[in-house]
C-alpha cells in the first residue's frame, strides 16, 4: 500500500456489542487480584541504582517473572514499564540501567510461556497452531492475549504501587509485540502519561493475517486452514484484542515507529490502529528498515522519556 494511502488507510472497527463490557469486567478482575509481588535483590554492579529480580502472580494463575531497577537514593522517581517482543523474554538488568541511572525506576515483563519464562495459566489451547497467536482462540475469555494484555496492566499496577513511584509520571515502551501490549495498556490503563510503542504488533488483525508473509500472524491462517469452519469464530475472539478496536480508548500522548519494509508487522497496520488514536500522537517513519528500530529512534525515545517524565 502506497504511503499516501496508508495516512488515510482507517478500516472501520470490528468491536461486538460486549466488547466494552469484556473489557471493564476483565480489567476489574485484573485489578482486584492480588499481586503477590516478591522484589529479590541481584548483585548489578552499577552506581547509584538498585536491581531486583521480580516475581509476581499472572491474571488468573501462573507466576510471572521480570526485572526492576531503582535510583538507589531516596525520593519519589518516574516509572517506565518495558515489554518485550513474541517470544522473547523481558528486558534484563544491563537493557535498563541507562534509564535507572536518570532518576527512573524501571519494570520488564516476561510474557507468561514464551521463551521458557514465565508460567503460563491454565489456558485452553485444544488444536492450538504452533505459537501463542491461536492458544485458546476459540473464546475471548480464553484467549492468550487476554491474559497477557490482563498480565501487562497488572505490571503496570506493581510499578506504580512502588512507594518509590511517583504514580502520575509513567510512561509504558516495547518493540514488535511489546509494542502491542504497549499500545493495548495505552487504552485499558488511565495510568501512563506517554506511550512509545515501536513496529507494534497485534494491529489490524483482518489485513495481518491476509497479507504477512513472516510469522508470528500465519499462525492465525495456519489455524484456520486445519479448522476452516471456525474462520468466523476466530475473527470475533481476534476482535476483543485487536489494537485497532482498542484504539479510540487511547488518552495519553502516543508516539509510534513505523518501518515501511517490515514484513512482520506490515506498516499498513499499524496506519490502521494509528488513525484510530484521538489522542495526542506522532508516527516516527522510516522508509528502508525492515523490522528492526534505527539508533535515532531510540535516541528520540529516551529524549522523550527524559524531557516528559523527568524535566
Amino acid at each position: 500500500m502506497p504511503l499516501e494511502q496508508m495516512r488515510q488507510y482507517k478500516p472501520s472497527l470490528y468491536r461486538e456489542a460486549d466488547f466494552e463490557i469484556f473489557w471493564n469486567a476483565t480489567l476489574a478482575a485484573a485489578v482486584k487480584q492480588p499481586l503477590n509481588a516478591e522484589l529479590i535483590p541481584y548483585s548489578l554492579p552499577a552506581r547509584g541504582v538498585q536491581s531486583y529480580a521480580v516475581r509476581f502472580d499472572g491474571f488468573e494463575g501462573g507466576r510471572l517473572a521480570g526485572w526492576y531497577l531503582r535510583p538507589e537514593k531516596n525520593g519519589r522517581f518516574p516509572g517506565v514499564c518495558v515489554y518485550h517482543g513474541y517470544s522473547g523474554r523481558g528486558s534484563r538488568p544491563l537493557d535498563l540501567v541507562h534509564l535507572a541511572a536518570q532518576g527512573m525506576c524501571v519494570l520488564s515483563m516476561d510474557c507468561r510461556g514464551q521463551n521458557g519464562q514465565s508460567q503460563d495459566a491454565a489456558v485452553a489451547a485444544e488444536g492450538q497452531h504452533s505459537g501463542w497467536m491461536t492458544k485458546g482462540i476459540r473464546s475471548p475469555k480464553t484467549y492468550y492475549y487476554r491474559y497477557i494484555y490482563s498480565d501487562a496492566v497488572r505490571a503496570l499496577e506493581l510499578l506504580a504501587a512502588r512507594e518509590e513511584v511517583d504514580a502520575e509520571r509513567l510512561a509504558i515502551t516495547g518493540a514488535s509485540q511489546g509494542g502491542g501490549l504497549a499500545l493495548a495498556v495505552s487504552a485499558l490503563s488511565q495510568r501512563p502519561i506517554l506511550s512509545l510503542p515501536d513496529i507494534p504488533f497485534l494491529c489490524d488483525y483482518r489485513r495481518a493475517i491476509s497479507i504477512t508473509p513472516a510469522g508470528p500472524y500465519p499462525e492465525i491462517p495456519g489455524f484456520c486452514k486445519a479448522f476452516p469452519q471456525l474462520y468466523e469464530q476466530v475473527i470475533r475472539t481476534l476482535g476483543y484484542c485487536d489494537n485497532l478496536n482498542l484504539a479510540p480508548w487511547i488518552k495519553c500522548r502516543t508516539v509510534i515507529s513505523n518501518c515501511l519494509w517490515d514484513d512482520i508487522c506490515p506498516p499498513s497496520t499499524i496506519f490502521a490502529v494509528y488513525n484510530h488514536i484521538t489522542a495526542e500522537k506522532q508516527m516516527e517513519i522510516y522508509p528502508f528498515h525492515k523490522h528492526d528500530v534505527p539508533y535515532d529512534h531510540y535516541e528520540l525515545k529516551f529524549r522523550l522519556l527524559m524531557e516528559t517524565l523527568n524535566p
